[in-house]
């Protein structure tokens, strides 16, 4: 799995912020108990310092420590019964005193034999979710509020089957995509005109994978171009980083694909792009209003080969959906 630098330094620090929130609060409580019973103070700072001082003590001497830790085992365990007498008393649990991680595995820290714990990968997936909400509404865009209604029941016989009919195995297919990620590689190509899906099944296959962890970027063709001719002739340091994430990250939802100016370098970019993720065995998403012949003839017949050879293709075809929202008022 591999994570996004910059959105994991922005979980990182989250994490961190409320750790040390859960820290002030425990000590907050912890303070108002002993204002309560100064004596759980006294009995904390005696169990604190008894074994190292006995066993300092000890050493210095050259004296075998054993029979002073024997003394302390004893004087601890009835310290110790005083501390839950006086608790019981309060009406407060035995443990009150004892801070504890919020997270069993790692401790807090984030990190669990040498890898991403879970509860800092449930961070990182929230600030990836706040990432891809700037491009897309993941808040309404999911494959639960996805409505097959808009697509027309009548036979089209262009594409030799209804609009429906073709939605309901474009739907099931996408779908099956995000709750398989990770299984194994995968690559779609969603193209047909504007309005009739393809940015609102892209935006719930983002939510349900990076939901789960992975890490996604989505951005336009033209962004992700213009990063791309950033680090190569201004150098730019957040280009670079830019760049590698789009390479890098587990998925890349590419928008809007023909849309930009194409130049020779976008072409170049384009098949960078294209050819890494394939052999890195990342997955990618292109999202175009061109069909798969327009992409040989605007890109070049080497590239249409590699995305007609290894990604699935999937039209889209029916009517303009935003428009018809617009006609009905929605």
């Amino acid at each position: 799995m591999a994570y996004d630098g910059k959105i994991m330094r922005r979980a990182l620090q989250q994490f961190e912020e409320d750790r040390r929130t859960r820290e002030e609060r425990f000590q907050t409580r912890r303070e108002n108990i002993f204002r309560r019973q100064p004596r759980l103070r006294e009995i904390d700072d005696e169990l604190r310092s008894t074994m190292s001082r006995i066993i300092t003590s000890a050493l210095r001497h050259g004296t075998d420590p054993t029979p002073a830790v024997a003394v302390l085992r004893e004087e601890n365990l009835r310290i110790q019964e005083e501390k839950r007498q006086l608790l019981t008393q309060m009406g407060l649990p035995q443990d009150c005193l004892e801070e504890k991680p919020a997270c069993a595995l790692c401790g807090d820290t984030g990190y669990r034999n040498g890898q991403v714990c879970r509860c800092l990968r449930q961070y990182y997936a929230r600030e990836q979710q706040k990432e891809l909400s700037r491009m897309l509404d993941l808040g309404s865009q999911s494959f639960d509020t996805f409505s097959l209604d808009w697509y027309p029941q009548a036979y089209d016989a262009d594409f030799g089957r209804s609009a429906r009919e073709n939605m309901e195995t474009v739907y099931d297919i996408c779908a099956d995509y995000a709750h398989q990620f990770g299984k194994r590689p995968g690559n779609l190509l969603l193209f047909g005109a504007p309005g009739l899906g393809k940015t609102f099944l892209s935006a719930a296959i983002a939510r349900e994978v990076s939901g789960n962890g992975w890490s996604v970027v989505y951005d336009t063709a033209g962004r992700i171009f213009q990063r791309f001719e950033a680090q190569k002739f201004t150098r730019e340091e957040d280009a670079g980083d830019d760049v590698d994430r789009v390479l890098n990250c587990d998925l890349l939802i590419l928008d809007d694909l023909g849309t930009e100016m194409t130049t020779a370098f976008v072409q170049s970019a384009l098949y960078q792009i294209v050819n890494t993720r394939l052999m890195e065995k990342k997955s990618t998403i292109l999202n175009t209003n061109l069909m798969p012949g327009e992409i040989a003839r605007r890109y070049s017949p080497q590239l249409a080969s590699r995305i007609e050879g290894e990604y699935q293709l999937l039209p889209f075809f029916g009517e303009d959906i935003r428009r018809l929202k617009k006609e009905r008022g929605q």
